[in-house]
């Protein structure tokens, strides 16, 4: 798809003091993927994270708390023809309980080996190294 068009997001990869991800679906859709979203015109990556993850689970994340894993590139999981330029962070200090908001419909917390029974977001599989 190299002409296919491209959605701009900031991705947490957000874990738990015993090694579990956060995962979270949209409302209508299978693929489980990490909380964050599209930016805003003129929003920097870590400012649209730390948006995205209050707007979407009501959790507190401080851009102290994020630590840059980089840029990847994969398909949309949600949107047909698009691909994804996701500016990924880590984050393992997030403060409070994640209750699904906005979009989000489902929002869990499981290791390597649960959520590769999932129906996971590309970006995702190739976060966990399971594609």
């Amino acid at each position: 798809m190299p002409d296919a068009p491209v959605l701009t997001v900031a991705a947490a990869l957000i874990t738990d003091d015993q090694g579990r991800y956060l995962l979270v679906r949209k409302r209508g859709t299978t693929a489980f993927m990490q909380a964050g979203g599209k930016l805003e015109p003129g929003e920097r990556p870590d400012a649209a994270l730390v948006r995205e993850v209050a707007e979407e689970l009501a959790l507190r994340v401080q851009l102290t708390d994020l630590r840059p894993l980089g840029v990847r590139h994969a398909p949309a999981a949600n949107e047909p023809g698009h691909r994804i330029t996701a500016h990924v962070f880590a984050v393992e200090n997030v403060q409070g309980t994640a209750v699904p908001s906005a979009e989000i419909e489902e929002a869990l917390w499981v290791d390597r080996e649960q959520a590769a029974v999932l129906p996971l977001a590309p970006l995702t599989a190739q976060l966990l190294g399971l594609d």
